[in-house]
Parts: structure tokens; C-alpha cells; sequence
């Protein structure tokens, strides 16, 4: 019998007459468990995982909405772990945020076991001044493993004029493993800041760089031996981007 399972989540954030983020739209479904945490500024939602996967054929769908003026972080409790199954996996991920609204996309690290064919997909939509902090970060394959096929598309749009268009195919050893790409790293993964304030200028440091884009935005992208590392470089890279924290 084939397994094969899709899953459509939705969160919604929005602003009230105070000022206060609000979530009147937190849908869950299968896998995709949506749930608020106490947080910070604004609204915080883990994404926990209610079942394992997504398994080769599933299909993993979240919405993401935040109004004017709202603001929303989004996280995981764990990664998320594709595995081998009946065909390639997806996880797509659709995200509009308004005027003034802010959202904070950092989950922790999909993980991509051996045999698996994953593809990622994420779209982001900006309108106006919104501001943006989104994180992916990619394993490749488990303890002592060999990865399987991976494939991450993001796409992100400033009142409909393309801010990035970024794709990394790792899907050929042949390839990928070239210095030219990733070489012998074992985790990969990308920053991109959007808001002002932002230091326009690149940067490469040991395993990790900046690009300023061509709009509000600056894209870090690192790799490393591990995701501890990945992790640290990325932060350094957001430190160097964000600029000095003004004094008074």
C-alpha cells in the first residue's frame, strides 16, 4: 500500500486597536501541529511535528499571513527529518506580510536522511515597509551518513518586484562537492535580513558571506562542518549586517 500524505497549515497574525498581535486564523493539520508560545515582541509559533516526515510523496503546505503593523516569529521544537519513501517530498512554505508588519521564519534544520528526494520551496511576499528575518539551514544527511537528494527554491518579492531568486540543488555529489559549491561541508544555510538600517556593504569571513541586494534586503549564506558551526556563522554574519547597536 503507498503512503503518501498532504498536509495544509495556515497561521494568520494581525495587529488590534492597541497595538497587540493577534492570531485569529492557527489551522493545523496532520504533521503540521501550529501552536503559540509565549514570546517577545508580537506572536510566537512553534511548529511542532505530530508525526514523522515528510516520507518521499508528501506534500507539507503552511500559509503564512501577517496583517499591517502585526508582528509574528515562527520556530519548530525539533528538525525536521526528510525521509526516503514513493517519490519526491515537498515543503512549501507561502508567506505574505503587510505594510508594517514584521515576521521572524527561523525553524530549526531540516535534515536530509539518506535515499531521500527533497525539494523545498518558500515564496515570500512583501508589501510596502514590512521587515523580514528568515533562516533556513540544511543538513546533510544523519550521523555517519550519506545525504540524499535535496532541492531549495526561495523567492521573495517587494510590492511584487523581485527582491531574490535563490535556488541550491543538492541533488548531484558530482557537483555539489566541488569547491565551487559546498566542498566537503556538512550543513548549509542562509540568512536574509530585509529592513532598513541594514549595512550595504559584502563581507566574506571563514565559511560564511553577505550580499547586499538590490532593494532593503542582505543575503548571509554559510556552510560548516556541523550545524553548531552553521549556526554560529550565521549569527556572526547577521552581527556584521545589523551593524553597531547605537550608544545612548
Amino acid at each position: 500500500m503507498t503512503r503518501r500524505y498532504t498536509a495544509r497549515a495556515a497561521v494568520t497574525a494581525t495587529s488590534d486597536a492597541g497595538g497587540r498581535t493577534r492570531l485569529p486564523l492557527l489551522r493545523s493539520d496532520g504533521p503540521l501541529a501550529l501552536r503559540e508560545t509565549p514570546g517577545g515582541d508580537g506572536a510566537t509559533v512553534h511548529l511542532v511535528g505530530a508525526a514523522a516526515g515528510p516520507l518521499g510523496g508528501d506534500v507539507f503546505d503552511l500559509a503564512v499571513t501577517v496583517g499591517p503593523g502585526a508582528r509574528l516569529a515562527l520556530r519548530s521544537t525539533a528538525s525536521t527529518l526528510a525521509l526516503p519513501g514513493d517519490g519526491r517530498s515537498r515543503m512549501v512554505v507561502r508567506a505574505e506580510v503587510s505594510a508594517g508588519g514584521h515576521l521572524d521564519f527561523a525553524p530549526e534544520p531540516t535534515v536530509a536522511a539518506a535515499g531521500c528526494d527533497h525539494r523545498a520551496v518558500a515564496a515570500v511576499a512583501l508589501r510596502g515597509d514590512a521587515t523580514l528575518r528568515w533562516r533556513e539551514e540544511l543538513v546533510l544527511g544523519r550521523h555517519r551518513e550519506e545525504p540524499g537528494r535535496h532541492t531549495g527554491r526561495f523567492d521573495v518579492t517587494v510590492d511584487g518586484v523581485p527582491l531574490l531568486r535563490h535556488e541550491l540543488r543538492l541533488d548531484d555529489p558530482a557537483v555539489y562537492r566541488g569547491d565551487a559549491v559546498i566542498g566537503r561541508a556538512k550543513a548549509v544555510g542562509s540568512l536574509l535580513l530585509v529592513g532598513p538600517g541594514l549595512v550595504r556593504e559584502p563581507w566574506v569571513g571563514e565559511g560564511v558571506g553577505a550580499l547586499p541586494l538590490e532593494g532593503p534586503g542582505v543575503l548571509i549564506t554559510a556552510v560548516a562542518a556541523d550545524s553548531a558551526e552553521l549556526r554560529r556563522r550565521l549569527a556572526s554574519g547577521e552581527r556584521r549586517a545589523r551593524g553597531p547597536v547605537p550608544v545612548g
